[in-house]
């Protein structure tokens, strides 16, 4: 099927293998834990993990207290089981965390094999390195968020599908399962996808073949207790539930964008992808300009390019359009960039490493420079900065990650001075460039970026200042996420709507202040924020009358 061969040059051995598994697992592992969930996709999922590890409820995702049915559950179980595993050494929120790790390890797995199967020996390794390497994966990859286990579904079928017209056995059982983990993550995005990417490949004489309609079949039928068996016990427990989930939140959310014809944000992924796809793109673009007489020929191209222009449009046609929700159009992209290595003109390589290695050098600098400044308050421009940005930061030395910082810093240099020319380098050294920054960003300004972004100091401040003896806690414009941080950190379950039934009001923001302050009814007893926002203010009021009813709170 796959006519490409291995690239000759400088052959990865073992002994080079295995530095790039460690490349991948220090870029992988570095910032999953020791630091709280930040705000606010980090910090929403956790709030849904918490609850399943508080009740044991798998079945009907909720944060603090309230069915959320966009999603499906399996992140989230998975996320709790490695919080409860690991509960002993870990923090729970870092022990879920490491979810996210396990589906992105998977994901840089699948796509190795991809590469390999597509392209030939020695072609799996570049493929990881190249996604590693791509900005828009460096901070999402590392959050908890269910995004990554639909990254890991669609990497699956992209395997399944080189494998088609060869394995068809294993090839359906791979795609099958990749639209089951996709659909139980993210809902009804991955067997989308695989509806529109199959009946397209079949548009090419290539893959229509018996033994793709094979593994098709084979498909569904490894799909079909994923598709099945959640929403059925989902129904059993809940049909209203069931149709908030399928109808309201999904299915006719979608017919409802469909049909409103406000496509405003239709071309936000297409002006996103020149960086949140960087390396990537102009290596795709290339590929795909130098097979351009064959492109539409060649098996390996016709996958890749409707894979991604499926992915592309189907995912610009959604009713949420956000940066993270670009992630699966990474993985055809990645593959065209490993196709593009063995034909890259070696002046544009040259061009690309040296771009690379004079950014993550200047980068790294100035990042080692603004924390010394911090350390020694030397008084500099950007020293002043960095402490108006995070007021209340008080920086310290900790010789553990200063050691690591170091450490990793004068590996990146040897990196950068040994790593011998070909191809591969300009891919190998920019991700190299990636993962350093992230290890310094990670270790020396862990506290920095931890000061602004936990909610851990304002719940304990609120904690503090709450009453010995009150009755619920009605909230005004308070976010999820900032309700799961507070039923986390701080034991504080807040209701929505519930101003007649509860003696304490939490309102966030300028507005919701105004509007229980002009109610009259309220005394103030508690002002606060997280450090360093002020545009994100939290007032905690009594309620100055007596409740002559209380009605019971409605729980889900």
């Amino acid at each position: 099927m796959f006519s490409y061969p291995p690239i000759q040059e400088h052959p990865i051995t073992i002994a080079k293998a295995w530095l790039l598994a460690l490349l991948c697992a220090v870029w992988l592992g570095t910032g999953l834990v020791g630091h709280d969930p930040w705000q606010s996709d980090d910090a929403y999922s956790f709030g849904l993990v918490y609850h399943i590890l508080q009740s044991g409820d798998w079945l009907v995702p909720t944060l603090a207290g309230e069915p959320h049915m966009d999603k499906p559950p399996l992140f989230y179980m998975t996320a709790a089981l490695f919080a409860k595993l690991f509960s002993p050494l870990l923090e729970l929120h870092d022990g879920a965390r490491l979810a996210s790790g396990f589906y992105t390890a998977l994901t840089l797995l699948f796509i190795g094999l991809s590469g390999r199967e597509l392209f030939g020996r020695g072609r799996g390794w570049p493929a990881a390195i190249i996604l590693i390497g791509c900005l828009g994966m460096l901070v999402r990859s590392h959050e908890l968020i269910t995004d990554l286990a639909l990254l890991t579904g669609c990497a699956m079928m992209l395997y399944g599908y080189t494998l088609s017209l060869r394995r068809t056995l294993l090839a359906g059982m791979l795609i099958g399962n990749g639209i089951g983990i996709g659909f139980m993550s993210k809902g009804f995005i991955a067997p989308t996808l695989f509806v529109l990417i199959s009946t397209a490949l079949l548009l090419f004489h290539t893959w229509r073949m018996r033994s793709f309609l094979f593994s098709l079949g084979i498909a569904l039928l490894f799909a079909l207790p994923w598709l099945t068996v959640w929403p059925f016990l989902l129904y059993q427990r809940s049909p209203e539930l069931f149709m908030e989930w399928f109808w309201t939140l999904n299915i006719g959310h979608w017919l409802g964008y469909i049909q409103g014809g406000d496509y405003a944000e239709a071309l936000y992924y297409v002006k996103i992808l020149p960086w949140f796809a960087w390396p990537a793109l102009p290596l795709a673009a290339w590929a795909v300009w130098e097979a351009r007489r064959r492109v539409l020929h060649e098996a390996e191209f016709q996958l890749l390019l409707v894979s991604f222009f499926v992915m592309l449009l189907t995912l610009s046609v959604l009713p949420n359009i956000k940066e993270v929700f670009a992630l699966p159009i990474l993985l055809p992209l990645t593959l065209l960039a490993n196709a593009a290595l063995p034909t890259l003109r070696r002046g544009a390589a040259n061009a690309l490493d040296w771009f690379g290695i004079m950014t993550f050098g200047f980068v790294a600098i100035l990042m080692w420079w603004g924390w010394a400044g911090l350390l020694r308050d030397n008084h500099a421009k950007i020293t002043r900065w960095l402490k108006d940005y995070q007021p209340g930061f008080e920086p310290a030395f900790h010789a553990t990650t200063f050691w690591v910082a170091l450490t990793f810093t004068v590996l990146w240099v040897l990196l950068v001075w040994r790593v011998g020319r070909s191809m591969r380098r300009a891919v190998l050294n920019w991700a190299g460039g990636v993962t350093l920054l992230w290890v310094l960003a990670m270790t020396l300004w862990l506290p920095w970026l931890d000061n602004g972004k936990s909610y851990r100091g304002m719940v304990v401040s609120l904690k503090q200042a709450m009453p010995k003896h009150h009755g619920c806690v009605a909230s005004l414009d308070v976010g999820d996420t900032q309700r799961a941080m507070l039923q986390y950190l701080g034991n504080i379950t807040t209701h929505k709507q519930a101003q007649r039934v509860c003696d304490l009001l939490l309102v966030h923001g300028e507005r919701a202040t105004r509007l229980a302050e002009e109610e009259r009814a309220w005394v103030k007893l508690w002002e606060g924020n997280r450090k360093g926002v002020k545009s994100e203010p939290f007032r905690l009021y009594q309620r100055t009358e007596a409740i002559t009813q209380r009605p019971e709170i409605p729980q889900p």
